[in-house]
């Protein structure tokens, strides 16, 4: 009878350090293998039982799940910001192995979800578009820093404008100084051109999915947010909650408590001590929290049926952070709920006390 065994994987960009163990815990075999599609393939090709693998999201992550998934029963791909084990004792690359083979033994590990390869493509054109549109922005506020140091004020798009740069330039006396300011110009203007044309393909691409055409439905949201969204969470059934969303966009508060039960006169008694709020989690999907930021700000100050929800928060007493806070947190339950019945958007369900 095949025996389960469970294999931990250090993985480096040269080298792959590995640990076997049984079910009952011993180390049956220790390893290192080349970062090559072939050896590692050979490696699990001569292991005999039910394997199970783990490894760390990292940089390999992704392509190392799609080479050995098909070949093993289980795969986890672990949060290594959960790992504290790792943080403890001595450490290398082989008694990281180890400690990962045997928490997948003990099930201690946090996954990281992979799985939806139908929507790869949207995903690496919506990390392109990301990675752009923040490159562009750095460059911009570059620029604005050039003029702010030599206390020229430059308040407003007006600095960024073709027709305008002649007259800015002209404001720089000093002839290394614009010849600077030159060059930033003329990666604004390569940054610029390579956004247009990364999101003409993102918008071609989400096309081809259905739900991106369900999620423009929600006001605010669009179809660039509607793609990223779904390049971004790949498929709502991951999720089964919406304070699970909240969780993974950062938009979930932490709380922390202690003695929460004593004894009066023989009685538990829950007690009535308040959790201590420890503010939104920081382990958590920024392009995601970013994305419901910017769709819950707009939505405050442009009229709609968000804004009457925002501004009737506001007038309960809620202050304006708490309540565009809030405000985001419905946007997010109300794109999963949309995404996984296929219902489209209703405004008069939109109930604060849901929230």
């Amino acid at each position: 009878m095949n025996s389960e065994k469970y294999i931990g994987l250090d993985v480096h960009q040269a080298t792959i350090s590995v640990a076997v163990m049984d079910s009952g815990g011993k180390l049956v075999m220790e390893s290192i293998l080349e970062t090559k599609a072939a050896t590692i393939l050979q490696f699990f090709a001569g292991l005999r039982g039910t394997l199970s693998v783990t490894f760390e999201e990292g940089t390999c992550a992704a392509w190392l799940y799609d080479l050995l998934n098909p070949h093993v029963a289980k795969l986890v791909v672990c949060n290594p910001r959960k790992n504290a084990l790792l943080k403890y004792g001595n450490k290398s690359d082989r008694i990281d192995a180890r400690k990962l083979a045997e928490l997948l033994r003990g099930n201690h590990l946090k996954p990281v979800y992979h799985g939806e390869t139908s929507v790869r493509t949207l995903r690496e054109l919506a990390r392109s578009y990301v990675t752009t549109v923040k490159d562009l922005t750095r460059v911009m506020s570059r620029l604005k820093a050039l003029y702010r140091s030599w206390a020229i004020p430059c308040a407003g798009r007006d600095v960024y404008y073709t027709r305008h740069r002649a007259e800015w330039l002209g404001k720089i006396e000093h002839a290394g100084v614009r010849r600077r300011a030159e060059q930033l110009y003329q990666h604004l203007d390569v940054l610029q051109q390579l956004r247009q044309q990364v999101r003409r393909e993102l918008l071609a691409e989400s096309r081809k999915h259905p739900a991106t055409a369900k999620l423009c439905q929600v006001p605010y949201l669009g179809p660039i947010r509607s793609a990223l969204l779904v390049a971004l969470i790949q498929t709502p059934h991951r999720f089964r909650t919406k304070r699970q969303l909240w969780a993974y966009s950062g938009l979930a508060l932490e709380t922390r408590t202690s003695a929460e039960y004593s004894y009066v006169e023989g009685q538990l008694r829950r007690s009535k001590k308040l959790l201590s709020i420890r503010g939104l989690n920081k382990d958590h999907n920024h392009d995601l929290k970013a994305l419901f930021k910017a769709a819950s700000i707009t939505a405050s100050v442009r009229p709609g049926p968000f804004q009457d929800f925002y501004q009737a928060l506001l007038e309960k007493g809620m202050k304006p952070t708490m309540a565009r806070l809030t405000l985001a947190r419905k946007i997010a339950a109300i794109t999963l709920a949309l995404w996984k019945k296929g219902e489209g958007f209703d405004a008069e369900k939109l109930k604060p006390q849901a929230a």
